[in-house]
C-alpha cells in the first residue's frame, strides 16, 4: 500500500515553533497513532502529512517519493476527518462515490468500489439515505467508506471518534481495528486519548511540544517509558510520581509508580495516608489516598472492595515495579 517517511520536518506558524524537528519511518500497512495533549502538534503534524500544511522544513515522503510540492489529492492519501464532513443533501451512495466521478473512474469501477466499502462496513441497508437519517457512528462510518473506496496508499484519521458517544466510540474503535486487519492498510491516526492509542496502534508516537518523545508499541510505552512525561500520559490511571527523598532513594529526583503496582496492606507500607476517595468501577475499584509528604496516591484494585473514607491506609509499593527519574524527568536505568 504505502510508506511514510519524515525527515526533519519543522513547521512554525510566524515565530511560533509548533513543530520541532521530527523523523519517522511508518512501514507498509502499519497503524501508527499520533497521540499527545492538546496543543502539542499533532494534528498539525498529520495535516503536513496530507498537505493541508506546508512543512516550513524538511521532506515528506510517500512510497519513497517526496511529496512536498504536491497538492493533497495527488499524494495518495485519503482523510477521514472528526466532522464526518459529508454533503447533506447526497445518499450515502453518492457521499462515497463524488470523489471517484470527479476524477472521471469508469462507472463499472466506481460500482464496485463503493460495493466493496459498504459490504465491508455493513451499510449496505443505508445507501439511499442521507446523512441527517443517521447515527453518528453511521456518519462515521460512511466517511470511513468514502476513504476506502478511493484506494488510497494512506489513510489519515484526524480524531475520528471525537464526537460519539463512549459506547459508539468503542464500537467504532473495534470497526476500524478490523477494517485495518482486513484492507492491511497503512493508517496514520491522530488522538488525544491514550485508551484508543493503546488499543489500535501497532506503534505509537508520543509528541509533547512539538518534540517527539518516544516512539514504540503500546506495551513498549507502557513498560519502558523513556522519561516522566511518556510515563505519566501512557496509561490510565495515570501514573504516580512521588519525591525521591520521601522513599529514601537518594539516586532519583522521584519515583514513579502505577496505580496497579500499590496494594492496601494492614501495615508495614512504605507509605501511610488518609483515604480521601473511592471509585467503584465493578470491575475496579480506585483508592485515592492522601499522603503527608507524597501527597494523592491512586491505587488501582482489581474487582470490587469496600474501603471507608477519612480512615487511615497502610500502602505497599511493589519495589520491581518503580521507575525512577532524574531531575530533568529523564528515566534512570
Amino acid at each position: 500500500m504505502g510508506t511514510l517517511k519524515l525527515k526533519n520536518v519543522h513547521k512554525s506558524f510566524g515565530s511560533i515553533k509548533v513543530i520541532k524537528g521530527v523523523d519517522l519511518d511508518v512501514e507498509d500497512g502499519e497503524f501508527v497513532i499520533f497521540v499527545g495533549p492538546s496543543g502539542c502538534g499533532k494534528s498539525t503534524l498529520l495535516r503536513i502529512i496530507a498537505g493541508l500544511e506546508d512543512a516550513s522544513s524538511g521532506t515528506v515522503e510517500i512510497d519513497g517519493e517526496v511529496v512536498n510540492a504536491r497538492p493533497p489529492n495527488d499524494r495518495g492519501i485519503a482523510m477521514v476527518f472528526q466532522t464526518y464532513a459529508l454533503y447533506p443533501h447526497l445518499t450515502v451512495r453518492d457521499n462515497m462515490s463524488l470523489g471517484l466521478k470527479q476524477a472521471k473512474r469508469p462507472k463499472a469501477d466506481i460500482v464496485e468500489r463503493v460495493a466493496f466499502a459498504s459490504r465491508m462496513l455493513s451499510l449496505d441497508d443505508y445507501l439511499e439515505r442521507r446523512p441527517a437519517e443517521l447515527s453518528g457512528g453511521q456518519r462515521q462510518r460512511v466517511a470511513i467508506g468514502r476513504a476506502i473506496v478511493r484506494k488510497p496508499k494512506l489513510f489519515l484519521f484526524d480524531e475520528p471518534l471525537s464526537n460519539l458517544d463512549a459506547a459508539l466510540r468503542v464500537n467504532t474503535r473495534l470497526e476500524i481495528a478490523a477494517l485495518h486487519r482486513k484492507l492491511n492498510a497503512t493508517m496514520v491516526y491522530v488522538t488525544h486519548d491514550q485508551v484508543e492509542a493503546m488499543t489500535l496502534a501497532d506503534r505509537i508516537v508520543v509528541l509533547n511540544g512539538g518534540v517527539v518523545e518516544q516512539v514504540g508499541t503500546p506495551m513498549e510505552l507502557y513498560n519502558n517509558p523513556a522519561n516522566r512525561f511518556v510515563a505519566g500520559f501512557i496509561g490510565s490511571p495515570q501514573m504516580n510520581f512521588i519525591d525521591g527523598n520521601v522513599l529514601n532513594t537518594s539516586d532519583a529526583a522521584s519515583i514513579g509508580i502505577r496505580p496497579e503496582h500499590i496494594t492496601l496492606v494492614p501495615s508495614g507500607g512504605q507509605l501511610t495516608g488518609t483515604i480521601s476517595h473511592v471509585e467503584h468501577l465493578g470491575s475496579d475499584t480506585n483508592v485515592f489516598v492522601s499522603c503527608e509528604n507524597a501527597g494523592l496516591i491512586s491505587v488501582r484494585l482489581f474487582g470490587e472492595h469496600e474501603y471507608e473514607i477519612d480512615t487511615i491506609q497502610s500502602l505497599h509499593l511493589d519495589p520491581e515495579r518503580m521507575f525512577k527519574f532524574d531531575s530533568d524527568g529523564l528515566r534512570i536505568r
